[in-house]
């Protein structure tokens, strides 16, 4: 078994993120009234029941990626939206976060190799600020768009708490590709190919 490696414990000290408990429901042994058999009592025919759609889940493969809005380091304006007809490749990264770190060249190499054939980087920071962020910026020569996510808008994809967490978005904004922990360029190049 390969183990990715992410950041986590870190991320939900930082970025103030909460990990939802969802709790299951006891339930008690069937009385008549739920449709258990009364001693004696014929069985009853079965009725037909209506086949309920489960509710999407954000975030997930095969649903639209959420149209963000948000500042880069030179306060633009960036949305999701603005790269529509292009792939996007879409980290959610931190300067603090080694993993996080050790993809950022793989991410530039795809930009250089692949923004001319219709492909995007975008990463989103979970720094709390910019002043960690611009320096790292300089210091990896990062060539792609970053802006700063926070806490909302990991909860509008998936509300994962481990980074890097990487998505690969189709040109019609549809997620298609979902990475979480560490991953080596080729996987997001080969990610990339099949969309092109």
């Amino acid at each position: 078994m390969i183990l990715f490696p992410t950041c986590t414990r870190r991320l939900l000290a930082t970025s103030g993120l909460a990990l939802a408990v969802v709790a299951a429901g006891c339930q008690a042994a069937p009385t008549v009234a739920d449709g258990a058999i009364a001693p004696g009592a014929a069985p009853a025919k079965p009725t037909k029941t209506a086949k309920v759609a489960a509710a999407p889940v954000p975030g997930s493969v095969g649903e639209p990626a959420f149209d963000f809005e948000l500042k880069d380091s030179s306060g633009k304006t960036v949305r999701l939206s603005d790269f529509k007809g292009k792939v996007v490749v879409l980290d959610f990264w931190a300067t603090w976060c080694p993993p996080c770190r050790k993809e950022i060249p793989g991410f530039v190499n795809l930009h250089n190799n692949y923004q001319a054939k219709g492909v995007e980087v975008v990463g989103v920071s979970l720094d709390r600020s910019w002043a960690p962020v611009k320096p790292f910026m300089q210091e990896y020569r990062i060539n792609y768009t970053i802006v700063l996510g926070d806490q909302q808008l990991t909860e509008m994809y998936g509300g994962f708490t481990g980074i890097p967490t990487t998505f690969v978005i189709d040109r019609n904004g549809v997620i298609r590709d979902k990475h979480t922990g560490y991953m080596p360029e080729s996987t997001f190049e080969e990610a990339v190919k099949l969309l092109l």
